[in-house]
């Protein structure tokens, strides 16, 4: 087998992976990025669809936040534009915009008791105010209000931003995000989908000296005396050996600790994935149509819905998604439940049912582009918020990055590039280059 040598390799051109490996090829370490599939993006990519542009999964990129803030530090191109509003809610049959108003205009919409649940959530801005770690969001809620539109906006925030349902996600890890986070409060789409984001880091690891192989499969991670010595790739047909002091996976600790071999972990990182092995699940339906379905610019969110818990609208502000004279969305809900085995079939019969309800004649007026279920091996989300493991494992120069190890109470691609953020900067203390 040739053998290749390298600074740093990275496992994956998903969302980690590529912000990694931006960060790296930017300080000047030799970056390798082994990717299996044919495209760079992962589970964050975009499929052409009979001419339109379909995201498999992460639809929007927040503005103004560690992900912007990465793309110019490496100097890649930020291309996002940002519908205005950017969220409206359906309450009663009316859209509701809430921009400027915040939780207590949206709150006081549904309920008399908005008031109260204002202050918990103001209260939650301090540590002593934060609930237990077993009190779920659904439950935290319920000590306020038995409003059933109340708790369908709880339960659809936590769905969309964290692709768990309220009774799943810790009511804490939900109050930390949206009080001490940045909450997606800016964000918006790429015109080419999603996959434009990605392609722009990628020629910016390629344009600092990085190299992005394609159509490659990671068949192991060599270990030596405690510390990674490389991988072994196989790449059109061939297999060949590079090494490297630095390993980068960004499949999850899961698949990296199958890479490597359990037996050279410590008995107390293997019992750490396997308890952290919680994998998402949602479900999309992406559909199209010549007239406009829904008045949004951006996304529509729910307080009543069996399931759904937001549509998004993408050709009003990125006409270039869709051929000409075409409307593009997504209609996206997690299923019940989003940890553990579900019935596929019904549980995308209801995110349907409620698509009907919400746009009338839905049946002929759309034209559904496909119907997709993210879950087990490729999930929306690699570990339930709040349940995250370190990127860090019990082998030296070996760290994860994704959103399998979040930070506490972060979610989706933001997650991805805070994630990178550390890990690179671990990188660059623990193994400096060597100046010539």
């Amino acid at each position: 087998m040739p053998n290749t040598d390298y600074d740093a390799i990275v496992i994956g051109a998903g969302a980690g992976g590529l912000f990694t490996a931006a960060r790296l090829a930017h300080k000047g370490y030799r970056t390798l990025v082994v990717e299996r599939l044919d495209k760079v993006g992962g589970r964050a990519s975009t499929d052409d669809i009979e001419g339109f542009k379909v995201n498999n999964g992460a639809i929007v990129i927040e503005v103004g936040g560690i992900t912007e803030e990465t793309f110019a530090e490496v100097g890649a191109k930020f291309e996002i534009r940002q519908p205005n509003p950017p969220i409206l809610y359906r309450i009663g049959g009316k859209e509701i915009d809430v921009t400027g108003g915040g939780w207590g205009f949206l709150l006081s919409k549904l309920t008399r008791q908005g008031a109260k649940l204002v202050k918990g959530i103001g209260a939650a801005r301090h540590d002593s105010g934060l609930p237990e770690d077993e009190l779920s969001t659904a439950e935290w809620v319920a000590k306020y209000t038995k409003n059933e539109g109340v708790h369908g906006i709880f339960r659809n925030m936590c769905a969309s931003v964290f692709a768990v349902s309220s009774d799943e996600l810790p009511a804490r890890v939900f109050l930390t995000y949206f009080t001490r986070k940045s909450a997606f409060k800016k964000f918006g789409f790429h015109p080419e989908g999603t996959i434009g984001i990605w392609r722009a880091l990628a020629e910016s690891v390629e344009s600092n000296g990085g190299t992005i192989w394609l159509s490659s499969t990671v068949e192991s991670v060599s270990v030596v005396d405690g510390k990674v010595a490389g991988v072994v790739v196989e790449r059109g047909g061939e297999r060949t050996t590079v090494s490297a002091p630095v390993v980068v996976s960004d499949v999850g600790p899961a698949a990296t600790v199958k890479l490597v071999g359990a037996e050279a972990f410590t008995a107390e990182y293997l019992e750490l994935v396997r308890r952290g092995d919680r994998p998402c699940s949602m479900i999309a339906v992406n559909f199209a149509s010549r007239e406009r379905l829904i008045d949004v610019p951006g996304m529509l969110s729910f307080a009543k819905s069996r399931r759904m818990a937001y549509i998004a609208n993408f050709t009003d502000v990125c006409p270039e998604m869709a051929p000409q004279g075409w409307n593009l969305y997504v209609a996206a809900a997690v299923p019940k439940p989003a940890v553990g085995d579900f019935d596929s079939e019904s549980e995308a019969a209801l995110l349907f049912e409620d698509l009907r309800d919400e746009i009338p004649g839905f049946d002929e007026r759309a034209k559904v582009l496909s119907t997709v279920v993210t879950r087990d091996g490729w999930p929306p989300q690699r570990a339930v918020a709040g349940f995250d493991l370190p990127n860090t494992t019990s082998i030296a120069g070996l760290w994860n990055v994704g959103d399998g190890v979040k930070e506490y109470a972060n979610g989706g691609t933001t997650a991805c590039a805070e994630t990178a953020k550390i890990v690179a900067d671990a990188i660059f203390d623990r193994f400096p280059l060597v100046q010539s």
